[in-house]
């Protein structure tokens, strides 16, 4: 609200904010600094140099530097400023760790202020760098340095927004990225415009000329000025013609303070290595962390995928210390914030590929662990570098190596590099090999990460060029397969394809040197048929001719092995036995030969193909396509075969036909709300059909049973009126109750025949409704049978149903008939 105040005038006008300083222009003092700054270039001794005020530097640059506590040069940064003051090209080579960004970020900002460069004028300076990680370096490290000056620079690496960066390619002066990003804005951008441009720096130059990056390295030079100056560092410079020549170098002047030096690596570095087997590395290695939990330690991998491994198991596993993991499959973001936090913290772990070996200055790592064997003597110098960095940095370097990768010792060693062999104490070592498997076994994702790792790093052995070191066949990757918790070590697809294709290279060559021999055989087969030709025809001098020529040919074909001629040998001659040889291969007979081969060849074929590549669902795909099938179809067939049709696809309402039958692009849902309402009155009416078929198939059932239950007992008690029991002894019910119409006896003969349990089941089954009250009468009333057997009593005993009519009777009797009757029924037991 203050701000808003101010910026109001009386009038109630509010004032114009200028979003944008308008630059200063250069006062004729600034012009007479330049001067003097510019002639005092070629007066530059590197030896006398003993701060950074001692050399010819703007005062903007000397403060910046000052306000970040640089205030003695180290001595790559004495040698190369001053000759790149000068404008030479140079070669720097310079010990990880020793100051190699300021000596060329210090002659950009002097050049460029020299020059009075502008926004306007577009890229002046270029810095290329393998990495996204150190090129964010050298970005921040300029921000701290040249802060003062009026020059705008720019980041641009992959995994960042590309758009942003592309609207403002304009207005950088300084530009820092890695050769993807850099290349794809030069075929893609229209505001990219490096036709100006004054400085060519490559830092880790011997990485970006390499093969990895030579096909665009080659499309970015191709696109720059030629007149420019160029400035290549790294720790281990590449002294190549061809690399000199592509930059189109003008007598670069190579510089390199420490080649006199007895040793390449920092003079603080305690280096050493172990040699243990495949099997104990990971072991070793959780030990060692579990030793050293108040440090910082970063530990080297060849693949990212046994980085990603390593860092999920520590994590489940829990050594008491932070861990972080960095490689190249990540996000950009993630990548720079595990660079900052592993910066920031001081105890901390640290798994990362190669890519964290190059140009990073992390502060204060006390241990750098090569896990795997490196690449070549570059590669370790660039990983042991990590640590001792600066003049007063101390750290140790620890390599781990196999038995067979010994050998690279030798070449450490050649190249100055004092490396001590030491031993591990077995008592110290303890490996979690059976919490690993549980772990394994327990989470899938976990043993899938092993398996790549495990694929990955066999991979990356087979795939190096020195085979001296790195030798497959020596690599025992059932152990390492153990080792990672695997108990069934994958399949390496790869490895399996390479001795395929070396077998049938070999079995290539043999029918070469087959075909080569059978060639043979059939000149010395022709030339002995003449020799029996000129026997008839022509004199003995002829003979002594034809058999010197056919010595001369033997002669130049004794490199056939031994094990073929001897197949030719039918009857056990010696070899070198000339005129032997020639008798023998007179009796071959060539048909038998022919039957041979023609045996064997069909044999090959056989075994060749057998060996059928599996097919994937790719391929079985295009196969059920070809074949137009159906899949995820079910058709049921009734008994007779006929095929069922599903009710539930075909439609009923005449809304839903009409709707299918039109071709309309797209789905109209208020259509199809429509469709699915009428289609529902269809589906609850089949459901309700369907229910009503299934009481009823319930209802037959029972009703069968219920008859199959009364034929069994017509079978041992009958129900028959002649069967029955005696009732003469009973009295007369029509002298007790009177005469009854015959009418009224077929009525109580009717009712006999439809009451009673089974007969009121009947009836209800006979019923088409299926009521509710029949069902409750037939699951919920019990029948007369099933109460007399549950109160204990044989239902063999037991009166059947059709002397209902004396239980009638017995009912109305009084107490004193009663009393009576059941005398009577005791006198007759």
């Amino acid at each position: 609200m203050k701000q808003d105040n101010k910026n109001k005038q009386k009038g109630g006008r509010q004032k114009k904010v200028q979003l944008f300083k308008p630059r200063k222009k250069k006062t004729p003092e600034e012009d007479a600094a330049i001067q003097y700054l510019q002639a005092r270039y070629d007066k530059i001794v590197p030896d006398e140099i003993k701060t950074f005020k001692d050399l010819p530097l703007s005062q903007k640059t000397l403060k910046g530097l000052k306000d970040n506590n640089f205030h003695t040069p180290t001595e790559i940064q004495r040698q190369a400023i001053g000759f790149a003051l000068q404008g030479k090209d140079i070669l720097g080579a310079a010990k990880t760790g020793s100051g190699k960004t300021l000596a060329f970020l210090i002659p950009i900002l002097e050049h460029l202020f020299c020059k009075k460069w502008t926004r306007m004028d577009g890229v002046g300076a270029l810095v290329i760098s393998p990495t996204r990680e150190l090129a964010y370096q050298i970005y921040e490290t300029l921000r701290k340095v040249g802060g003062l000056h009026d020059f705008s620079a720019g980041l641009i690496i992959g995994g960042q927004n590309l758009k942003f960066e592309r609207k403002r390619m304009d207005q950088i002066n300084i530009l820092i990225g890695t050769p993807g990003r850099l290349l794809q804005h030069m075929d893609e951008n229209p505001l990219f415009d490096c036709s100006q441009l004054q400085i060519l720096v490559l830092d880790e130059a011997d990485r970006c000329l390499d093969m990895g990056f030579e096909a665009t390295m080659n499309a970015i030079i191709e696109n720059l000025p030629p007149e420019r100056q160029t400035l290549l560092f790294s720790a281990t410079q590449t002294k190549s013609v061809k690399d000199l020549a592509r930059l189109s170098l003008s007598y670069p002047t190579y510089v390199a303070p420490h080649e006199q030096a007895d040793t390449v690596t920092p003079d603080a570095l305690q280096q050493s290595y172990i040699v243990c087997e495949i099997d104990e590395k990971l072991g070793i290695l959780w030990s060692f962390i579990k030793n050293h939990l108040k440090q910082k330690v970063l530990v080297f991998m060849s693949t990212c995928k046994q980085v990603k491994y390593t860092y999920d198991l520590f994590c489940k596993l829990r050594p008491g210390v932070s861990l972080l993991a960095l490689y190249g499959t990540l996000h950009q973001e993630k990548r720079e914030k595990i660079y900052n936090e592993f910066c920031r913290k001081s105890n901390v772990i640290l798994f990362a590929t190669d890519l964290a070996s190059r140009g990073l200055d992390f502060p204060r790592v006390n241990w750098v662990i090569q896990y795997d064997c490196p690449e070549d003597v570059e590669t370790y110098i660039h990983r042991a570098g990590r640590t001792a960095r600066g003049v007063l940095g101390k750290g140790e370097g620890l390599l781990m190596l196999l038995p067979h990768e010994e050998k690279i010792v030798e070449d450490l060693t050649k190249s100055k590099i004092p490396i001590n062999k030491i031993s591990v104490d077995p008592s110290k070592v303890v490996a979690p090999q059976r919490k690993i498997e549980a772990l394994l076994s327990e989470h899938t994702d976990l043993k899938q990460t092993a398996q790549r790792a495990f694929v990955s790093y066999v991979k990356s052995i087979f795939v190096m060029k020195n085979k001296e070191v790195f030798d497959i066949k020596l690599l025992d990757t059932d152990a390492y397969a153990r080792s990672l918790g695997l108990i069934v070590p994958p399949t390496i697809r790869f490895l399996q394809k390479h001795k395929y294709n070396n077998s049938k290279k070999k079995d290539d060559t043999e029918e070469e040197e087959q075909e080569e021999d059978t060639d043979v055989i059939e000149k010395l087969k022709a030339k002995t048929n003449l020799e029996g030709d000129s026997e008839q025809s022509e004199g003995s001098e002829e003979e002594s001719e034809d058999e010197s020529d056919i010595k001369k040919e033997q002669i130049k074909k004794k490199d056939i092995s031994k094990k073929k001629l001897m197949k030719l040998d039918f009857h056990g001659n010696d070899d070198t036995d000339d005129e032997d040889f020639l008798t023998v291969k007179n009796k071959v007979n060539p048909h038998e030969e022919s039957e041979e081969e023609e045996q064997l060849v069909p044999l090959e074929e056989t075994n060749k193909s057998k060996k059928k590549k599996p097919l994937t669902k790719a391929a079985v795909a295009k196969k059920i396509l070809k074949k137009k099938l159906k899949v995820n179809t079910t058709i049921k067939f009734t008994e007779e075969g006929e095929a069922i049709e599903d009710e539930k696809r075909n439609l009923k309402s005449e809304l839903a036909k009409q709707y299918e039958s039109e071709n309309v692009g797209g789905i109209d849902i208020e259509k199809a709300k429509e469709v699915l309402r009428e289609e529902d009155k269809y589906d609850k009416q089949r459901f309700r059909e369907k229910v009503k078929a299934k009481h009823k198939e319930e209802k037959r059932k029972l009703k069968n049973k219920k008859k199959e239950e009364e034929g069994e007992k017509d079978d041992f008690g009958s129900e028959s009126e002649s069967d029955g029991p005696d009732l003469s002894w009973l009295p007369d019910p029509d002298k007790i109750y009177g005469e009854k119409n015959a009418s009224d006896d077929d009525d109580n003969d009717d009712k006999e025949s439809s009451i009673g349990g089974s007969d009121r089941l009947e009836s209800a089954d006979e019923d088409d409704d299926g009521s509710d009250q029949s069902e409750e009468k037939m699951y919920h009333r019990p029948s007369k049978r099933s109460l007399v057997t549950s109160k204990g009593i044989p239902q063999e005993s037991v009166a059947p149903r059709k002397k209902k009519k004396l239980a009638e009777i017995s009912s109305k009797l009084s107490v004193q008939e009663a009393e009576a009757l059941a005398m009577q029924l005791l006198m007759n037991k």
